[in-house]
């Protein structure tokens, strides 16, 4: 694998990893972790989980939203240099939902290689299997997490005429439910998926109000992607 341009200039490698089954991560993504000079992460330990789960040992450096501002500038410097460095999230894609953005942003100012290693991604995997439409999609990530804010950001986008996509929380999925019922009407269906690729992947599809008393008996652990079908919309 060629982890240099022709300048000299090194390359920021934006890997995709997955959202928690690790037989997911693929050997393009692996040959980019085993080449690149350091990996930069969102945690450290989880990412030496992965590395250990390939027999791979390399440098790593934090880069999380606590110190997102300073090391994007420090590690587009590395790129310059001619390192090859590799951002990586927890899981998924770096910079959707997760730190990258500005660090790629700097990149680009700069005029630096940014190449990306496709993969998995919670909200596109959520969409297909949800059997809600996909001709068109709504991603809107987190929601706010001021009851407020979160309903004046569903209220705008109640009538948009596509699937809409977004993660919450263990914490905040009830209410988020409700404010769902509120906003959009208890007939609208809903796709909740929970712990996708793990051991206890769940999907509870059908109109919000019936969904809603699936989740209260069933288990809120673990990490959710919701996807909201258009107005009128039935399976």
């Amino acid at each position: 694998m060629n982890l240099e341009d022709k300048s000299g200039k090194g390359c920021l490698w934006l890997v995709a990893t997955p959202i928690g089954n690790l037989g997911d991560f693929s050997s393009r993504g692996a040959d980019t972790l085993s080449n690149a000079d350091q990996i930069a992460c969102e945690d450290t330990r989880v990412t030496k989980k992965l590395l250990d789960h390939l027999s791979i040992k390399k440098p790593l450096i934090s880069y999380r939203e606590e110190n997102e501002r300073v090391k994007s500038v420090e590690l587009a410097e590395l790129v310059e240099s001619g390192q090859s460095i590799a951002l990586v999230s927890d899981a998924g894609y770096p910079g959707i939902s997760d730190p990258g953005f500005r660090l790629i942003r700097e990149c680009r100012r700069r005029e630096l290689r940014v190449c990306p290693i496709p993969g998995p991604n919670a909200a596109i995997t959520a969409l297909a299997a949800s059997g809600l439409p996909t001709h068109q999609f709504l991603y809107l990530g987190f929601l706010p997490k001021k009851s407020a804010a979160c309903c004046k950001i569903l209220e705008r986008w109640k009538h948009f005429e596509g699937s809409i996509v977004f993660y919450e929380s263990k914490y905040r999925i009830e209410k988020t439910l409700l404010g769902i019922d509120n906003t959009f009407g208890s007939e609208r269906f809903v796709c909740i998926s929970r712990e996708l690729t793990k051991i206890h992947e769940t999907f509870h599809i059908g109109r919000v109000c019936d969904v809603r008393n699936k989740m209260i008996v069933s288990s809120s652990k673990g990490e959710f992607t919701l996807v909201v079908a258009p107005e009128g919309y039935t399976l």
